[in-house]
């Protein structure tokens, strides 16, 4: 798999309104608290086999948020990462989760962390709708819907065990 720039996430991701979903926890004094916000959620649309879903998570709490787990209807979902092994870049599950920071972001992106749709139950084409469930270290979840792009990118394959040259990598 290879690995793209941000600004060509970026360029995959402009000229569509911008989409975000948030989850709520009561605090103490019987108020709700936002704890994750999913800012411009993507698919890459892929004709056949595995594909990834992308974001911005946003925590705007005084405590580190983690995402244990990840779910759609339209596919299994594991939680990925890239990882250099052996001086190749690979991709592998992400051990732990996703751990956005106290008043942090944390990109989902091509080349990076990702949501993977291990086996789409049909094509994802441009402009379909995929409903996602981000489910919290400690209980809540986080519902979403991302709209799958086409994207090009660096030319990213999808297919586990995939593995790129170290100087191909870049996020």
């Amino acid at each position: 798999m290879a690995g793209c720039t941000n600004s060509e996430a970026t360029e995959a991701s402009s000229g569509t309104k911008s989409s975000s979903a948030n989850s709520s926890s009561t605090n103490s004094s019987g108020t709700s608290t936002q704890t994750l916000t999913v800012r411009d959620p993507w698919v890459k649309a892929a004709d056949t086999g595995m594909t990834a879903a992308f974001a911005t998570l946003v925590n705007d709490t005084k405590a580190d948020i983690t995402i244990q787990s990840a779910t759609s209807p339209a596919s299994p979902i594991e939680l990925h990462t890239m990882a250099m092994k052996d001086g190749k870049m690979v991709m592998e599950p992400k051990e732990g989760g996703f751990v956005i920071k106290a008043g942090a972001t944390h990109e989902l992106a091509p080349g990076g962390d990702h949501l993977m749709l291990m086996s789409p139950s049909a094509a994802v084409k441009p402009g379909d709708e995929l409903a996602f469930t981000l489910t919290l270290a400690g209980g809540g979840t986080v519902a979403f819907t991302a709209v799958a792009k086409p994207f090009a990118g660096a030319q990213e394959s999808y297919d586990p065990g995939m593995t790129m040259p170290a100087a191909s990598a870049h996020s």
